[in-house]
């Protein structure tokens, strides 16, 4: 890449010949936190420097700019959807994830959502007619770092989850290079990299998928009790943004969150059959196209050498899907459901 070509004040383009940054795409796969740390410069020279790298390759912006210049929006593809990587589960979704609309997958810690957040990472990256969306995925962690091995052994799986997929289409996927990871410590450094970062990845089509885990961390870290009205209106301007640029960029949005405890039977932010419900209430369940939860239950499933507990994921509501849920495990190559067969012969392990 000729940097000389972007119009970059000098001292940040002695910042990335000091980094040795090759490519723009080079350039797109670091969090801006990486970027300051290569290149030695500033936040703001490192937003100067990311957006010079987006206009050098914007010739070809998925939206028309005379739409955008209108304030118009693009329609999205009728009944698109990013499947799941799993035939049982995409049946409960009617295909997968909406194109357009915010999706939350709420659940105790281990109940599997980070896991299906990754393995969506990868569905996405297919082409359409195997349940993609031919684009990668932008993973905002808010809490804890981004589990990379994990990544890297569902990417070593997808041949065995995936096994109608074509194996010379599988290896030639580059999947670890097309999941940009961002890490955001607070509300300021989420607002900043939904507000630059990733409308630049987005624009450019190098992602189509959003994934923010976990959406309550910073919400309930930065505000108290007494915050209730602060926090609500930071909490609409944020689902705000997901919901334009999920509609602007016709990309599925997937916010993974955390449950509190109910002790109301009838509360109806969650499935009836849970003691849980989503955190933040319902200001932020009122923002969800879709909520769906997923529960870890005592019993195991085996298969071969491998055991996982048992999991269900529940349609909590959605505008088309009916309150229905189904049976997963998790194994090494991911996330699967398990039929009804498969949950008659699961055992309940012995309580020492």
């Amino acid at each position: 890449m000729d940097w000389h070509r972007l119009e970059l004040n000098p001292r940040t383009a002695a910042g990335v010949r000091r980094a040795k940054l090759q490519s723009v795409q080079e350039v797109f796969s670091l969090s801006g936190l990486e970027l300051q740390t290569l290149t030695g410069l500033s936040s703001s020279d490192v937003q100067e420097l990311l957006a010079a790298a987006a206009t050098a390759c914007r010739p070809h912006p998925p939206v028309p700019a005379l739409l955008l210049h209108r304030g118009e929006r693009p329609r999205l593809e009728s009944g698109l959807r990013l499947s799941l990587g799993c035939p049982v589960l995409d049946e409960l979704l009617r295909g997968g994830l909406l194109v357009g609309g915010v999706t939350e997958l709420s659940g105790e810690s281990g109940a599997g959502k980070t896991q299906l957040a990754l393995q969506l990472c990868l569905s996405v990256q297919y082409p359409t007619q195997h349940g993609g969306l031919n684009a990668g995925a932008v993973f905002v962690c808010t809490e804890d770092s981004f589990p990379i091995r994990r990544l890297h052994q569902l990417i070593s799986g997808q041949p065995l989850l995936r096994g109608d997929t074509p194996p010379s289409l599988i290896s030639s996927l580059r999947f670890s290079d097309r999941v940009y990871i961002e890490h955001t410590a607070d509300l300021d450094a989420l607002r900043a990299c939904l507000a630059r970062r990733v409308p630049l990845l987005l624009a450019r089509g190098l992602v189509r998928l959003l994934v923010v885990d976990s959406v309550a961390a910073l919400f309930r870290a930065e505000f108290q009790a007494a915050d209730w009205l602060e926090r609500n209106k930071q909490m609409l301007s944020f689902s705000s943004t997901l919901h334009q640029l999920s509609q602007q960029f016709s990309t599925p949005v997937l916010c993974v969150n955390q449950v509190t405890d109910v002790f109301d039977s009838d509360d109806s932010l969650g499935p009836p059959s849970s003691a849980v419900a989503p955190a933040l209430g319902l200001a932020w369940a009122n923002q969800v196209t879709v909520r769906l939860m997923m529960r870890r239950l005592p019993e195991v499933v085996a298969r071969g050498d491998q055991s996982s507990a048992l999991r269900r994921l529940e349609v909590v509501f959605a505008p088309h899907l009916a309150r229905d849920g189904r049976h997963a495990a998790v194994w090494a190559e991911g996330v699967r459901g398990v039929p009804d067969s498969g949950v008659s012969s699961a055992r309940v392990p012995d309580d020492k």
